[in-house]
């Protein structure tokens, strides 16, 4: 095995020592919610394995990172796993240090409750846009006493039918909400502002597009930046050149990794295209490479009706540092010259080149230099973890039928 690279073969060791040092530097956060059981509008699949505590959930996660390496935070919902606000902090602490994983990105829950029918920031009634807002900041606070850099934003908010809400109105109210929980940031603390463009709102989405998120995270102030989340997209939008952007306006603070088949998420990462992720990362590797100084949270936002939650989170994980290493051994140098030259087969083959390369032998070398199991869906297999949670979580898995 041997790459080229600008005229030139560069050797195993070398092309090791380059990968090792990619793969070290690529951390992914989990979601709580991916290891508990969830639903579709239509019903839920309960699973006898899945998670039903906030405990559960961060042994979980502890086990993904025992076979992983590389997920050292899980992201947590804050009615979901800190159902008492603040008060459940200490609990939290205990179980990062019982389980080896520290809280990640934290997420208010701006949907769930049936005050937010018409919406919650942008609520038409003051008293209920006030009740989010108060909201918002007990996240801030949780976030401050957890030691968690990112408070992730997304709202369902929009409507349904046109002419029933003031489109203008909900603009100016969404934007007083983000300055004020902007300003109780701490120092080292930052607001993701997320963006979907349709569902449940199918009319019209306050928060649609990468533009508005831009924009609502620029009146906010200077620690609030934009949240990619790759399932909320139309079909056939470029998703890297938005990537693009964002990392050339400084804008660009995270992404929920997924995939879609249509226009939402929770199918695993790289199932339907791949080649979209690499993409993606490559974007990423190409503006460092420039000398850009990206700070980029990369969490995973899934959670799976079907395919086992253990094993579909290890799954996304090793797919994702596959991708990441894929798009690092672009030969960027050799790139640049073909597309100054406009040689337009030549570099298109060099990029389609490096996506096509098989780079597990790269990551499971990888693993067992940093005594790690060499293959993670085995290791988990061979553990009997999951069948050991089922046995001890089943009989409430089973009858667990709340979203999380």
């Amino acid at each position: 095995m041997e790459w080229e690279g600008d005229g030139m073969k560069i050797s195993d060791a070398d092309v090791q020592d380059f990968a090792f040092k990619a793969l070290d530097a690529f951390k992914i956060e989990i979601p709580s919610w991916g290891f508990a059981n969830t639903g579709t509008r239509f019903g839920k699949f309960a699973q006898a394995a899945a998670a039903t505590t906030t405990e559960e959930k961060f042994a979980d996660a502890g086990e993904v990172n025992r076979l992983t390496g590389v997920t050292p935070t899980v992201a947590l919902h804050v009615l979901w796993d800190l159902p008492n606000g603040r008060k459940d902090v200490p609990e939290v602490k205990a179980l990062e240090r019982r389980f080896g994983v520290k809280s990640g990105s934290i997420n208010p829950n701006l949907f769930q409750d049936q005050e937010y029918k018409y919406g919650s920031l942008c609520n038409p009634s003051a008293e209920i846009r006030g009740r989010a807002l108060d909201h918002m900041l007990d996240s801030i606070e949780i976030g401050k006493a957890l030691e968690s850099r990112d408070i992730s934003l997304w709202m369902a908010d929009g409507s349904n039918y046109p002419g029933t809400q003031s489109i203008r109105k909900r603009i100016t109210w969404l934007e007083e909400a983000l300055r004020t929980s902007h300003d109780h940031l701490a120092p080292d603390q930052r607001l993701l502002v997320e963006y979907k463009p349709f569902e449940p709102a199918f009319y019209h989405t306050d928060i649609a597009d990468w533009g508005m998120s831009i924009h609502f995270a620029r009146v906010a102030g200077p620690r609030a930046v934009v949240l990619v989340d790759t399932g909320h997209h139309y079909n056939g939008q470029n998703i890297e050149q938005i990537v693009a952007w964002l990392l050339h306006t400084n804008m660009l603070g995270g992404f929920h990794f997924n995939d879609r088949r249509y226009a939402d998420d929770d199918l695993t990462l790289g199932s339907i295209d791949p080649y979209q992720i690499f993409r993606i990362f490559h974007e990423i590797h190409a503006a460092v490479d420039d000398g850009l100084s990206p700070e980029i949270a990369y969490m995973i936002d899934q959670s799976h009706n079907l395919k086992g939650k253990m094993e579909a989170m290890v799954q996304t994980v090793m797919t994702a540092q596959e991708l990441y290493l894929k798009a690092a051994l672009v030969d960027r140098e050799q790139l640049d010259v073909l597309q100054q030259k406009c040689e337009l087969v030549a570099a298109e083959e060099l990029y389609r080149g490096a996506f096509w390369r098989d780079v597990r032998p790269l990551t499971q070398a990888w693993r067992e230099a940093r005594g790690l199991p060499a293959d993670p869906l085995k290791a988990l297999h061979e553990s009997g973890y999951v069948e050991r949670a089922a046995r001890e979580r089943g009989s409430r898995s089973m009858a667990v039928s709340s979203y999380a």
